[in-house]
């Protein structure tokens, strides 16, 4: 924690445990919206702590977008006994759940509010009891529970907040500072239970996720801010520059944007507090001891932050840019809306696939497929969002493609929801996803059409080509901040200086001449030409295999290769 209770006056932490033996709901309702605060603030950090070093971390954004949730159905009601609020919460929470991170944490309210339903008020009783449903529905939730996750923090918490009433603890509030305290150490010890979060340097981001959670509430009780991160700077990687320019204040006229080399050790605390005099928006990213500070300044002001960093160190980039020209800028919208999609008649198999691009959309679409859902890594759809998707066809049987493992327990938790029979094929790739539509059959038989479509992903292999956010090294596979690496189904296989060499390098590690298909989709950071230069080089190494190139439009990955 930022600060523990034991930083806290004595007097005053005294007044609060005696003031807060019991929380009835509108004190939970303020403790939910200072969590969700206290983690939006976080978002970032908790996305940093990605296994993987790829640009698509996206476990913060998951965890706040269904809090987010969770909050706009407590604002709903007017009901305001905690068993109501915490019902609402769950509710919330359940249809806005996003990737995996988001559906458990769904299940943890879930489980929470079962104990409080009826209840006016929250003891310490109810509250480790609540806390205990919450883990086991967690567990309950997932086929193949993982220890090192956001499921053994659940565990801890409640284990620790059992003792604590054992203990003789009968304060709400003293309870939530043990619980915190716990969150706080299991998160720490998740690496050792998940050797590839200790290869990877990284705790678990979901752990770490629920953890700023309960310190939200805690720091809502201490009066502590929540609008002020934990002084920490982020990858380069991580810099959400493009979400900043979108976010613009009222009054503010520029945007400046600062690469510089500190002289000496940056003192964190001084250098927001003085960026804060200067503006707003303020984000700052660090790779390799070159820095970068974005920030948001009204007129006039454009180059106090270059003074100002100037004399902290040597300023090797400068990009000031107006900001009242950029919103002015007309801007040319494609969506999935301009998409002409299949027609499904009443009876038939309608298939829904998540696409990641524009032009894998547009792959999908020309295969039959009857609704498309937006995302992918970093835009992972909630539960509601693929239930609007099917919920008005004319057809009572439909078939998801997730085509992202992050996105496979939403999915299925949308399932739950609906009279109508749903099948979620397991694809956890968009070539998965492509692959099973060959094996569709409208008109087919529709358990055994999902089993067929089921079967196809046996057939194929897929890969990814992007560029590492950090130095790590997983599976015996070294990489550096800023190469190219290859995963092959999934899994870190290769690492190197361009992308020619990485394609390569993976096709090789695919066995791709014992196939006899090699489909190249690439992303929003390549152009047609660059992609037919790549395969150009391919069809040189394998000549007797058929290659094809397909725009894919998908962010973070310059490449998607099918092998099949």
């Amino acid at each position: 924690m930022s600060k523990s209770h034991k930083d806290i006056d004595p007097e005053l932490r005294a007044r609060l445990l005696e003031g807060a033996v019991e929380i009835d709901g509108a004190i939970l309702s303020q403790m939910l919206f200072a969590s969700l605060d206290w983690l939006r603030t976080n978002q970032q950090l908790v996305n940093s702590l990605n296994v993987f070093p790829v640009p698509d971390g996206d476990t913060g954004t998951n965890m706040v977008l269904t809090m987010q949730s969770a909050v706009d159905e407590i604002s709903n009601i007017s009901e305001r006994s905690v068993g109501d609020v915490a019902s609402a919460i769950a509710q919330g929470a359940l249809m806005g759940a996003r990737g995996n991170s988001g559906v458990i944490l769904s299940q943890i309210w879930r489980g929470f509010a079962r104990v409080l339903e009826n209840e006016e008020m929250m003891t310490a009783e109810s509250f480790v009891s609540s806390l205990k449903e919450a883990s086991e529905t967690a567990y309950k939730g997932v086929v193949r529970p993982v220890e090192g996750t956001i499921l053994t923090v659940s565990k801890d918490i409640a284990a620790e907040a059992q003792k604590a009433l054992d203990g003789g603890i009968t304060s709400t509030l003293e309870l939530l500072e043990r619980v915190v305290e716990a969150a706080d150490d299991s998160v720490e010890r998740t690496p050792d239970l998940l050797p590839v979060l200790k290869d990877a340097g990284v705790v678990d981001s979901g752990g770490k996720g629920l953890f700023f959670i309960l310190e939200g509430m805690l720091r809502a009780a201490y009066q502590l801010p929540l609008d002020q991160p934990l002084l920490s700077v982020q990858p380069l990687s991580l810099l959400d520059l493009d979400r900043a320019a979108e976010s613009i204040e009222p009054g503010q006229d520029w945007e400046v944007i600062i690469d510089f080399s500190p002289e000496e050790s940056l003192d964190l605390g001084s250098f927001y507090a003085k960026l804060e005099e200067i503006g707003t928006s303020i984000q700052v990213g660090e790779g390799d001891g070159m820095y970068r500070m974005h920030i948001h300044v009204r007129d006039e002001k454009e180059y106090e932050p270059i003074d100002y960093i100037k004399g902290l160190g040597t300023i090797t980039n400068i990009a000031i840019e107006n900001l009242m020209v950029q919103i002015a800028k007309p801007e040319h919208d494609h969506s999935l809306s301009e998409i002409r999609l299949q027609s499904i008649e009443p009876g038939e198999i309608a298939v829904i696939a998540v696409a990641p691009g524009l032009g894998l959309a547009r792959v999908f679409a020309s295969l039959g497929v009857t609704a498309l859902i937006e995302g992918g890594q970093t835009m992972n759809p909630s539960t509601q969002e693929i239930m609007n998707a099917f919920e008005n066809l004319p057809t009572d049987q439909v078939v998801i493609l997730p085509n992202n493992k992050n996105i496979i327990l939403a999915a299925q938790q949308a399932t739950e929801l609906t009279v109508k029979k749903v099948a979620v094929i397991p694809t956890v790739s968009v070539p998965q996803g492509i692959a099973a539509m060959f094996a569709w059959n409208a008109d087919g038989n529709f358990e055994a059409t999902a089993k067929a479509m089921t079967a196809a992903l046996e057939s194929i292999q897929s890969a990814t080509i992007t560029t590492a956010t950090r130095s790590v090294e997983i599976d015996d596979v070294k990489v550096e901040t800023g190469q190219v690496i290859g995963l092959l189904n999934g899994k870190l296989t290769c690492s190197g200086q361009s992308i020619e060499q990485v394609l390569t390098d993976i096709l090789k590690e695919a066995s791709t001449d014992e196939y006899e298909l090699i489909t190249l989709y690439y992303g929003e950071d390549l152009n047609a030409m660059q992609a037919n230069q790549l395969a150009d080089i391919v069809r040189e190494i394998y000549p007797k295999q058929e290659i094809e190139v397909h725009d894919g439009s998908q962010p973070h990955y310059q490449l998607i290769l099918s092998i099949e």
